[in-house]
C-alpha cells in the first residue's frame, strides 16, 4: 500500500480508501448491505492490505454502518492505526434528528456519530452536501467548534458546485476558522466535470480529492450491456434530479478500457481505477469493496502506469454532461 498526505495537511492516510456504504442490515429495500459477519472478510483484507483509511456516513443504513464499522474497528485493528471518515447533512429518522448544517444538526449529528461509532473523535468529518438554507458562517464556525472541542481533527465537504465550496472556504478563511481539507467528489471515465473548475480549486488550495464512484457503478469494471447494477438492480438511467446518469458516448468509453485491459491482460476495474489515480489532485479513491477481488483490482491499479497513447484513448470520446447526485 501506498500512503500520502491529504491535501496540503499534515493528516497522512492511505492512497485507496475503505468505502462503507455496502454495510448495513440487509432489508427488503436494501437486500445488497453486508452485515457484520458477511462484512468481517473485508475488514480483515483491508487491514492485511494497510487500507487504513475509512470513510462511512451517518445516513448509511441509518446508521447502522457506523455501528458496523465501529465493532470492526474495536475486533480488527485498533482505533489508531485507522484514519476514520464519516459525514452529516441528510436527515436521520424521524423526530428531533435534525438534518442540514445548522450548529444544532452539527453537534447532535456528531455526538450520535461518535457514540455510533464507539469513539470520542473522528479524524474526517465531511458534510455530505450544500446546506443553501444554513448561512454558511454558521456552519464553519460550528465545524471550527466541534475541532477546537477535540471531537474531530480535520473537516471536509463532498459533491457542491465549486462556488459553493468556494463560499464555505472563504468563510472559514475570513474568520480565521479551520478551512477544508478534502472534497469527496463524484469522478470517474464517465463522470469528469470535476476537472472543469473544482479541480483547479482543490489544486490552488491544496485540497484533495476523494472521489466516489471511481468505476462508475460498476460501468467500467464489465464490457458494455454486461455491467452497470446499483447494488441489487438494474442501473437507473437518470439520478434523483432527473440527470442523465449515463450517455450515448459512454459505450465508447467502456469498449476503449476493455481494450486496454486485454492488451494489458489485467482487469477493466483496474484500467479505470488507474486513471483516476493518475490526476495529481487525487489523493484516494473511495472502494466501495463487497467481494475480495474489488480489494485486489484496487491495489493492483497502484502499480499500473497508462502511457499517453492509452490515455488518449480513454478520453477522447467521453462527452461533457451535468455532475449528478447534488
Amino acid at each position: 500500500m501506498e500512503y500520502t498526505r491529504l491535501g496540503s495537511s499534515g493528516l497522512k492516510v492511505s492512497r485507496l480508501a475503505l468505502g462503507c456504504m455496502s454495510f448495513g442490515v440487509p432489508s427488503p429495500v436494501q437486500p445488497w448491505t453486508l452485515d457484520d459477519e458477511a462484512a468481517e472478510p473485508l475488514f480483515k483484507q483491508a487491514v492485511e492490505l494497510g487500507i487504513t483509511f475509512w470513510d462511512t456516513a451517518n445516513i448509511y443504513g441509518m446508521g447502522a454502518s457506523e455501528e458496523i464499522v465501529g465493532r470492526a474497528l474495536r475486533k480488527y485493528t485498533r482505533r489508531e492505526d485507522v484514519v476514520l471518515a464519516t459525514k452529516l447533512f441528510f436527515p436521520m429518522r424521524q423526530g428531533p434528528s435534525r438534518p442540514g448544517l445548522s450548529r444544532n444538526a452539527i453537534i447532535e449529528q456528531l455526538d450520535a456519530s461518535l457514540d455510533r461509532l464507539g469513539t470520542d473523535h473522528v479524524d474526517l468529518y465531511q458534510i455530505h452536501r450544500f446546506d443553501p438554507e444554513t448561512p454558511v458562517e454558521e456552519t464553519m464556525e460550528a465545524l471550527h467548534d466541534v475541532i477546537k472541542a477535540g471531537k474531530v481533527r480535520y473537516i471536509g465537504a463532498s459533491s457542491m458546485w465549486t462556488w459553493q465550496f468556494a463560499k464555505m472556504q472563504h468563510a472559514a478563511e475570513a474568520n480565521g476558522w479551520t478551512k477544508f481539507v478534502s472534497m469527496q467528489d463524484q469522478y470517474n471515465l464517465l463522470q469528469r466535470e470535476e476537472e472543469r473548475e473544482m479541480f483547479g480549486l482543490l489544486a490552488d488550495q491544496g485540497v484533495g480529492s476523494l472521489p466516489w464512484g471511481p468505476l462508475a457503478s460498476g460501468l467500467l469494471a464489465r464490457p458494455w450491456g454486461q455491467g452497470g447494477t446499483t447494488r441489487g438492480g438494474t442501473l437507473r438511467p437518470t439520478d434523483p434530479y432527473g440527470r442523465p446518469l449515463y450517455v450515448e458516448s459512454d459505450e465508447a468509453v467502456v469498449g476503449a478500457v476493455e481494450r486496454i485491459a486485454e492488451a494489458r491482460g489485467v482487469s477493466m476495474a483496474q484500467v479505470a481505477m488507474a486513471w483516476v489515480l493518475k490526476n495529481p489532485v487525487v489523493t484516494a479513491p473511495l472502494v466501495g469493496a463487497t467481494k475480495p477481488e474489488h480489494f485486489t483490482d484496487a491495489v493492483a491499479a497502484l502499480d499500473i502506469r497508462l502511457t499517453d497513447e492509452e490515455i488518449t484513448s480513454l478520453e477522447s470520446s467521453y462527452t461533457p454532461r451535468l455532475p449528478t447526485h447534488f
